[in-house]
């Protein structure tokens, strides 16, 4: 073969290599490409398109809380508003356009708009508005010794900035004008929210001309919208500005405080975004994620300039759901009626007495159907001493309570073989050695008693006796040595109270709740083992009070108390909507106890009101309700709001009706007078009892 051909034949080879090589390239690109468009295609398009999912906030109207009768207690006004929403591509510099020319539509420079101005706000926005001047604040120098540090771009930006503001002289600070200012006001506002998130701008006091003007303008103001907002109200609020039942209500944030900094992790864990408003305190926060309602959640596409392409709603909104309250609003402004008006009548001389707490509550299903309070407070803009409502003291306050507690003593005596039901102890004064005598309110002594007796009157003795022996001495000996075993004693003590409720947390659907002192404290001498037995050491809240009577009156049931009695789909029309769900009655315990030992207790209960002996005979005079109870009064240390801590008295009341088949359980407390002789105690209970059937009977006739 010639040399020609060999030549023309190895070219031919080399050309076929290469076009082979190609080949193989070519394809393997072909099927990568391939591989690129089936399997991650659709996340390349996502990336393209930037899909983000942002939940609209589109004032949801919040739910309603309603009474046991269906009367409105708490509802939404609504009322017009102005928002804008920052769109991805939007510069610090369009916002503050906008916000110039909306501040030419709409006033906000009201004291409170312009107080809310911060010493940053006003920094920035001087450097949005002075650049060059800005500019020159900021040396050579400054920038090289910040970048000697080894920090990141963005940590020595940050650094230039902080710099920049220290720099701004206060002189430059108060140089804004008022219309500047307003401008400033619109303009924090419109920064403050998230991207594509709604912002409020203005929702009080909105003209019908502002609302106007601005819907007319929506062309010419990017990202700004006009819409319906809502506002919380009390329909029960009195002529002095208090509102019934207000503190346990709660409130609820406003659209400038949006979520609440101390639970900023909690809500925004829950799907929040920081302009929502939610629950704060009480039953308003207890059920936020019933009354908050479905807020609309809208996806908006954008391209990846991030311009707005598309919003597509996935979710409408709706309204949250309602409450219905266990309490009748009517009984329980009689209730506060009644405690505002006794109260004043018994403080007259009484520089301690500044409040009165009850709570209501049937003893069968833990419903409460009552809780108030009244506290007269300083006015610290006016100095001037208003009544105030205090229904949540109740809960969150604690007191020595008294004889009231002598029912739970005497289980507890039956419980641990102390004293069996009508065992007869000898009631006289007892004198230990190196102590002070220690007696019943009789100072000679009743004499030989048994256990109705002693609730009957009130012996304290029998209750002290009762204590010994639950503390391993079971004789007393006249200037002998009180030996008990006193950690024994506290113990066995508060583990038969806590079956009733006291000394523990009862449960209510409230946050806040208190237990008061005592739980796990050691007596410091075996004296106060025996105060004890007769309510002088521990202290309770009213709450718990209710609940152990109503424990009592129920046959041995702790119950949980409750104020939602049930939970409603909202409804347009003004009626309640369908049930969306009941509140069940919720057993806590059966206490450890014979029912023939709760008897005799009840026994004992009815006898304080109905017998002629009895400590309330003369003061519940409303025996037509078949009323039983026990009366109570407890030396304390006054520790209220006052620099001073004289001894006081503490004053209380627990009791039920109809004794044969109970429907109500009371507690009636107020602390610090100066005298053991008042019984606004027990003038409070008799008028709410005879509310509550008087009520009672009104409703029957009008069905």
């Amino acid at each position: 073969m010639s040399d020609r051909k060999k030549k023309n034949k190895s070219i031919t080879v080399t050309l076929n290599i290469m076009f082979l090589i190609v080949f193989v390239l070519f394809s393997i690109l072909i099927v990568r490409l391939g591989f690129l468009q089936i399997v991650y295609g659709e996340n390349y398009s996502r990336e393209i398109e930037q899909k983000i999912e942002v939940p609209i906030d589109s004032s949801v109207p919040r739910g309603k809380i309603y009474d046991s009768e269906g009367k409105l207690i708490v509802g939404n006004t609504p009322q017009k508003a102005i928002t804008y929403t920052r769109k991805n591509n939007v510069t610090n510099e369009d916002i503050l356009e906008t916000a110039k020319q909306l501040a030419g539509y709409i006033q906000k420079d009201s004291e409170e708009d312009l107080e809310s101005i911060t010493k940053r706000d006003k920094q920035d926005y001087w450097i949005l508005l002075n650049p060059d001047d800005a500019e020159k604040k900021i040396t050579e120098k400054d920038k090289t010794k910040i970048a000697e540090k080894d920090l990141n771009k963005e940590q020595s930006d940050k650094k230039l900035y902080e710099l920049l503001r220290e720099r701004i002289t206060e002189e430059e600070l108060k140089s804004f004008s008022k219309d500047e200012l307003e401008v400033l006001a619109i303009y924090r506002e419109m920064t403050s929210g998230s991207m594509l998130s709604p912002q409020m701008i203005k929702n009080k006091d909105v003209t019908d001309r502002e609302f106007a003007v601005v819907s007319e303008n929506l062309n010419s103001l990017p990202g700004v919208d006009t819409s319906i907002d809502w506002n919380r109200y009390n329909a029960y609020k009195s002529k002095d500005a208090s509102e019934t039942l207000s503190s346990v209500l709660g409130k609820v944030t406003t659209s400038k405080e949006g979520l609440p900094s101390d639970m900023l992790e909690f809500f925004e864990s829950r799907g929040y975004t920081r302009n929502d408003r939610v629950g704060k305190s009480y039953l308003e926060l207890q059920y936020e994620d019933v009354l908050q309602g479905q807020k609309q959640i809208v996806k908006n596409f954008t391209d990846k300039a991030g311009n707005l392409i598309e919003s597509k709603t996935v979710r409408e909104g709706q309204s949250g759901k309602d409450l219905v309250l266990s309490i009748d609003i009517e009984f329980q402004q009689q209730v506060e009626k009644i405690i505002e008006r006794n109260l004043a009548s018994a403080k007259i001389g009484q520089p301690y007495m500044d409040r009165a707490m009850v709570s209501v509550m049937n003893p069968m299903n833990g419903e409460m159907l009552a809780m108030a309070g009244k506290q007269y407070v300083k006015d610290e803009e006016t100095n001037k001493t208003r009544v105030a409502d205090f229904a949540l003291g109740n809960m969150t306050t604690s007191y020595s309570m008294g004889s009231v507690v002598k029912g739970a003593t005497v289980l507890t005596g039956y419980q641990t073989g102390a004293i069996s039901p009508g065992e007869r102890l000898n009631d006289r004064p007892l004198k230990f050695k190196s102590t002070q005598v220690k007696k019943s309110w009789n100072t000679s002594g009743f004499g030989l008693i048994n256990d109705l007796y002693a609730l009957k009157r009130s012996s304290n003795v029998y209750m002290f006796l009762t204590a010994m022996r639950i503390g391993g001495q079971q004789r007393y000996v006249p200037n002998g040595p009180l030996s008990i075993d006193k950690v024994e004693g506290i113990n066995k003590f508060r583990h038969n109270f806590a079956q009733f409720g006291l000394g523990i947390k009862t449960g209510i659907d409230l946050p806040g709740e208190q237990t008061g002192y005592g739980a796990g404290q050691v007596p410091p001498e075996a004296g106060k083992v025996l105060d004890f037995a007769i309510g002088q050491y521990d202290t309770y809240t009213p709450l718990q009070l209710v609940q152990y009577m109503s424990t009592i009156a129920n046959g041995g049931y702790r119950i949980q108390p409750h104020l939602v009695k049930e939970i409603r789909e909202p409804s347009n029309d003004g009626t309640l909507g369908p049930v969306f769900q009941e509140v069940k009655p919720k057993v806590y315990n059966k206490v450890d106890m014979k029912d023939a030992w709760i008897k005799q207790v009840q026994e004992g209960f009815r006898l304080v009101v109905n017998d002629s002996q009895g400590t309330a005979y003369g003061y519940i005079k409303n025996k037509q309700y078949k009323i039983a109870g026990k009366t109570g009064t407890a030396q304390a240390l006054y520790d209220g709001p006052l620099p001073v801590n004289p001894m006081t008295w503490n004053v209380t009341f627990v009791g039920y009706a109809p004794y044969d088949n109970p429907e109500i359980a009371i507690s009636v407390v107020v602390p610090w007078s100066t005298t053991d002789k008042t019984h606004v105690n027990l003038e409070i209970a008799d008028e709410v009892f005879k509310a509550y059937f008087d009520l009672k009977e009104k409703h029957t006739e009008q069905l």
